[in-house]
């Protein structure tokens, strides 16, 4: 089993930044690869960031390139996100994901075997 919590959502106005983090316990030496997904209201649950925690370039959807920087702390079993120039249409609840088969990136949300509980972003006009 594998816990994921997340946490650093808030109201934020536009152009502001927020720094979410997602710190694993458990079997986290099993993971492979973890990510950020988000789901605004009445829409479905999207891809934004995915990283291997063995190393190598991030991946990112292209609605969080340049906006958008997702980083690992292996030594703390934590994952961020850096959201950077919010714009409104950011305002979602952010997943964070964890993959146990996967070795790649991957932005099916069928992939992933573990997920936090979410953490509220909103972006204000």
């Amino acid at each position: 089993q594998v816990q994921l919590v997340e946490s650093g959502g808030g109201l934020v106005q536009t152009g502001g930044s927020l720094r979410l983090s997602c710190a694993a316990s458990g079997r986290t030496f099993s993971v492979y690869t973890m990510a950020w997904f988000r789901q605004a209201p009445g829409k479905e649950r999207d891809f934004v960031a995915g990283l291997r925690m063995s190393g190598g370039s991030p991946y990112y959807a292209d609605s969080a390139k340049g906006r958008f920087t997702i980083s690992r702390d292996n030594a703390k079993n934590t994952v961020y996100l850096q959201l950077n120039s919010l714009k409104p249409e950011d305002t979602a609840v952010y997943y964070c994901a964890a993959a146990l088969t996967y070795r790649l990136v991957v932005v099916t949300k069928g992939a992933y075997d573990y997920w936090g509980q979410g953490t509220q972003v909103t972006v204000s006009s």
